[in-house]
Formats: structure tokens, sequence, C-alpha cells
């Protein structure tokens, strides 16, 4: 059995400059004030629309993140529309084969790094798991009928596609208090990363 950390990636090199520009092209339609795009024209104009709640414009443009975490949170994560997700499947993934080293991969619950009766329990868990989903395989089951007793702590890669609007919703539903700690812990520095990027769209999301 292998215990890794979550982390996420962005699939494909984002353009801040093509980003901003695209929505404002777009939202300028609507005034028909494109001559008024200047150099840096983006920033203040996005910056009014999202002050003012005007956010359908910011579905012109869209970012894809692979997210490995456990499938616990993508359970949540998947309920977002609109988005697009493309996940790792138990059913067609035998991870008792020498592709995937013949074990399972599970999300240390950084909740109880500092509780090792707990994390004793639960690796001793997810040890019966593996030893329990093996045994199923060996004994003739697919795939698809082991999956039954595999955990939410499960390791699961989801490539996730959402236009810029359904984002900020997820960053807004995600990230507070009141979230899963395991989502808080992988949609926090995500955030902040989109809030490198694209300062305009996203710097109003606090987080407490």
């Amino acid at each position: 059995m292998r215990i890794i950390e979550p982390s996420f990636v962005f699939e494909d090199d984002v353009n801040p400059k093509a980003i901003m520009e695209k929505i404002e092209r777009a939202g300028r339609t609507c005034y028909k004030s494109e001559e008024r795009i200047t150099d840096g024209s983006a920033e203040r104009f996005i910056s009014s629309i999202v002050k003012r709640g005007h956010e359908s414009v910011l579905e012109h443009a869209s970012v894809t993140v692979r997210v490995i975490c456990d499938r616990g949170v993508t359970h949540e994560i998947v309920r977002h529309r609109i988005a697009a997700y493309s996940q790792e499947s138990t059913r067609y993934c035998n991870y008792s084969g020498d592709k995937y080293g013949n074990e399972i991969t599970v999300i240390r619950p950084f909740f109880w790094n500092d509780d090792p009766e707990k994390f004793a329990i639960w690796t001793e868990a997810m040890e019966a798991t593996e030893k329990a989903y093996n045994a199923l395989i060996a004994s003739g089951a697919t795939a698809q009928e082991a999956r039954s007793v595999l955990p939410n702590s499960l390791k699961t890669e989801l490539v996730m596609t959402m236009n810029i609007r359904e984002w900020r919703h997820f960053f807004k539903l995600r990230t507070p208090p009141a979230a899963h700690p395991q989502m808080r812990e992988i949609a926090i520095p995500m955030l902040r990363e989109f809030q490198r990027l694209l300062p305009s769209l996203f710097s109003d999301i606090v987080v407490e």
C-alpha cells in the first residue's frame, strides 16, 4: 500500500493575458466599447464587471486542472455545474496488476498527522482493504466487482475543466471553514494559484 499527499497541476499553460483579453473583448460587446481596449484596460474592465456581479461574461474563458485527491473529495467536486470531468475509473483500473505496483494508493488524512492512534487505526483499515481487494481479484472477481471494498481514501485523478465563473463559485463554496477539511486542503492552495495568475478575477475571494 502506498500513502501519498493530495496535489494538483494545471493541464495547460495558463495564459493570464489571453484570458483577460478574451473576457474583455466579449464583455465590451455588450456596450460596443471595443474602441476603448488598450494595454492594461482588461484589468480595470474585468474588476468592474466582477464588482458589479455581471459574471456571465466570465463564462467565455475556462481553465483545466488535474487533481490528485481521495474519492471522497471528488464526490463533492463533481457536483459542480457547469463543468467537464474525466476521472480515474475503478471499473477498469485493476490495482492488483503490475501497472499499479500490485497495491492500492491512498491519500493521507492530514487531520491525523498529530494523532498517531487514529492514524494507526486508519492505516490498519486501509491495509485490510487492500488485502480484501487483492483476495477478491485472486479469486476471479473483476476490477469493477472488487472495487466494492475500496475506501473513500483511495487516491484518484480527476481532470476538471470549468469556466471562470464556475471556478469562482467552486472556490466560494469549497474554501470556507464549513467545507470538508480535505476539500479545503486542496481547494485553498488551488485558489492561491488562481489568485496569483488572475488576481482581477479571484482576489476578491477571501479565505478565513
